[in-house]
């Protein structure tokens, strides 16, 4: 198998998954009460916040080879807040503290405040059966812990 080439940088995913989270903070409050799909929507918020938080690090990695270690602190710090939002909100959602994972949304929409997304994007619904995907990450890191 040739080696896998990615077509897009690391900042496009990032910025489309910051879209896709605004799109699915949109979606959450038109849900009445925490049903399977606001519990859906919000594990997609888990995992998106997830891989933007990778994304971080491996943006750095240049600048760092480079010797660009300010400009490396400084990015790092302007998205210190998406891994604390990130382990929040999963927590609260495998403990079912529905107050708690409305305090993470709350701080992630202030955070996505300037995300602006055009009522005819095209990212479709990625959260379906993301609440599924995200147990089956935890029961995969719970079993490689009990081990």
């Amino acid at each position: 198998m040739g080696r896998v080439i990615r077509t897009e940088n690391i900042s496009t995913e990032r910025n489309r998954l910051m879209k896709a989270m605004a799109i699915a903070l949109r979606e959450l409050g038109k849900q009445a009460g925490f049903s399977s799909q606001a519990r859906d929507l919000a594990a997609f918020i888990v995992l998106a916040l997830e891989n933007v938080a990778a994304s971080i690090e491996a943006s750095v990695l240049p600048w760092e080879k480079r010797d660009y270690w300010l400009k490396a602190d400084r990015f790092r710090m302007d998205w210190a807040w998406v891994q604390p939002i990130a382990k929040q909100m999963r927590a609260a959602l495998f403990s079912d503290d529905i107050g708690e994972v409305a305090a993470s949304i709350a701080k992630l929409a202030e955070k996505l405040q300037s995300v602006d997304v055009s009522p005819k994007h095209r990212l479709g619904t990625p959260w379906v059966g993301a609440w599924e995907k995200l147990q089956s990450e935890e029961n995969k890191l719970n079993g490689a812990h009990s081990h």
